[in-house]
Order: C-alpha cells, then structure tokens, then sequence
C-alpha cells in the first residue's frame, strides 16, 4: 500500500505556503486492505472510494494508477502527489505552470467532466492572486458558457465554491474571472451585463459596475461576510434602465430584491441572504452616517444591529465611500442600548416604540 499527499497541499508546499488542507491517496491496495489497516476509517465516496480519518480525506485513484488519477484532476497546479519517501509524481505540465504562475485545466475534458470546476478555477484566481489564468483555461470556460452544462449543477456545490472564494486574500477575482469567461450566467446572472454598466457618474466613481464591485471584494478581504456584502452592495444598479445611466437612483431597493435572489439561487445561509440584502439596502446611509440626523441614524444603527451586521456594514460603506464611519457608529449604538422607557411610557403599543426611538435621538443629538 502506497498513501500519497495530493492535491493543493502539494502545492501549497512546494509555493511555501501554510498547508492547510491535506488530502491524501492510497494506492496498490483494496478498499478491504485499506479498512483492515484502517478500521477507523469511514466510507463516504459515491463515484470512486474515499474514506474520512479524522477529518482527513483518503481517496482512493480515478483511474488504473497514480498517473490516470493526476491526469484527471482540475488543474495541472492540483495535480500532484508527494510520497511517504518524499518522491514526486507530476502532471506533465505542473511545475512548469507553478514555475510560471499559470492556471491551467490537465486537459482540454477537465472543466466538461465536472463543470463545477469553472467555479473551482474561478475560486483559485481569487485564491492565487498571482497567478493567471492560461488561454487554455480561459477557452475551456467559454466553451461552457451558460451552457445546460453548468445550469444543471447542484446549486449548493456552487453555492460552497462561492462561499470558499470569499474568503479568499483576492475574493474579487472569482468575479473577473467568471466575467472574462462569460460564465456568469446562470448562476450570477445579475452580474452578466455588470462589466458593460457604468457604476456611478464622475467624479465619484471611473469603471464599470463588475470592476468596482470586485475591487470592493478585494478592499475588505479576510471577512467572507463582508465580501458577500460586496457582492450584493450595487446589485440594483444592474437593473438601471440605459437611459438612465450613470445615474442609479433607487438602486438600493432593487438590489435588496436581487440580493435575496441571488443568495436563495446558491442555497446560502440565510445569514448571508439577509446580510446581503441589507447591504444592498443601507450601504448609501451607513457611508454618509456623519450626516444623518439622530432618528436616521438610530434607525440604521437598530436595523443593522439586530440583523448582526454592524461591523461588516461600517466596513463595506468604508470601502465604498472611502470615509470610516464605525468608531461613531459603534460609540453610538452603545449608547442607544444603553436608553430604556420610563415605566410610565411602557406597555403603550406603538407609542411606545415611538418613544424609545425619541429617547435613542436625544442621547446621540448634539
């Protein structure tokens, strides 16, 4: 019996990157050997063997041998396999394109085999930020384009790549890539005309509706939540009509709508679906918060906090309007938290809540 290290955390060590993720092969045994040596291992691989041992994956070849496994994987950069003995056993290409920094599919199947992995290649451009993406790569992408292809893949596994690619040092790639491919429908179907969209009139914004929301994504990587926020924040604006461009009044509401779609569309917590929304909604008013009366302001403050968004909220308005509204905002909702009704303004229905809210302005006003 032979066990290799695979996958990404060959690559990852042979870029001296941490390895995080260890997933491993066995060969030259059966799976009865392989649960005699192992009897704590459990089965959970449908198309071709894979056991679970303490949380790590051991799969077992697709294919006859070690070299037909590698040659079936996603890109050439994955495609490796480290042995007990420290032996290395490669795609052919694969170190030339780690050499290179290049992103490229093991053969010119790969994608068509398993379509998910346009989202798996779009993952790893975010993932591997110095990397590019190869022509090979990007033909093999355009070749599925909104094709039944992709539009027949589990939702949630796309749902899971998505989710993996914001948190990810460059999370706006996954966009660009999907978008220079022409992959975003139908899965992000509101995006597919995004690049074609002016995002706003000068001189607050100079590109396109897809370009800023990735550099949004990339300006507040390390936090998936907030990148999801991203995401979602000028979702509207793809719904503008032409006519009215650059302008997009009213974008927030629409995006709300959109947001929820596209967050129910990839199975996503819901969570996300409600962060996504709310960022489509109060990413204008969070980014000008210095400038909101005090009712205004704890409208914003309670509708955020409730949702438990505050701090991805300040951060995404941040980004997006390049003023940092959150020390304010965080000194103040403490304070309105702080507030409670006189017992005598209680139990009153409405009236009440109207109260609470006046009590919550006057602590903040001034």
């Amino acid at each position: 019996m032979q066990i290799y290290l695979v996958g990404g955390g060959v690559r990852d060590l042979l870029l001296g990157r941490a390895v995080r993720d260890k997933d491993y092969l066995v060969t030259n045994a059966t799976k009865e050997q392989f649960k005699t040596t192992f009897p704590e291992a459990q089965e959970v691989g449908k198309a071709f063997p894979v056991f679970l041992i303490q949380g790590k994956e051991y799969a077992f070849p697709r294919g006859k041998n070690l070299e037909a496994d590698l040659l079936a994987r996603d890109l050439t950069i994955n495609a490796m396999a480290l042995g007990q003995q420290g032996e290395l056993t490669c795609h052919p290409q694969a170190m030339d394109d780690l050499s290179n920094r290049v992103l490229r599919p093991t053969s010119g199947t790969a994608l068509l085999e398993d379509p998910l992995r346009v989202f798996r290649a779009a993952r790893f451009y975010a993932l591997l930020p110095e990397f590019s993406p190869h022509p090979e790569l990007l033909e093999a992408m355009e070749k599925l384009s909104d094709s039944e292809a992709i539009r027949d893949i589990a939702s949630d596994r796309v749902g899971q790549e998505t989710r993996k690619a914001l948190g990810t040092p460059k999370p706006g790639n996954f966009l660009r890539l999907l978008d220079r491919a022409d992959c975003l429908r139908p899965w992000f179907r509101e995006l597919a005309e995004a690049s074609a969209i002016p995002a706003g009139p000068p001189p607050h914004h100079h590109t396109n509706v897809l370009e800023h929301t990735a550099e949004i994504m990339d300006k507040v990587a390390g936090d998936p939540l907030c990148a999801w926020m991203a995401l979602c924040h000028d979702l509207g604006k793809c719904a503008t009509p032409k006519e009215e461009w650059p302008r997009h009044i009213g974008h927030e509401s629409t995006g709300a709508r959109l947001a929820e779609q596209l967050g129910t569309r990839l199975r996503l917590p819901l969570k996300y679906i409600k962060a996504g929304q709310k960022a489509a909604l109060l990413h204008m008013k969070a980014g000008r918060y210095a400038e909101l009366r005090p009712g205004t302001r704890v409208d914003l403050l309670m509708e955020a906090h409730l949702a438990r968004i505050t701090e991805p909220l300040f951060k995404l308005a941040a980004a997006d309007q390049g003023t940092d509204h959150s020390p304010q905002a965080r000194a103040e909702l403490a304070t309105i938290l702080m507030v409670s009704l006189p017992e005598k303004d209680r139990n009153l229905g409405a009236a009440s809540g109207e109260r609470l809210r006046l009590l919550r302005a006057q602590s903040i006003a001034g």
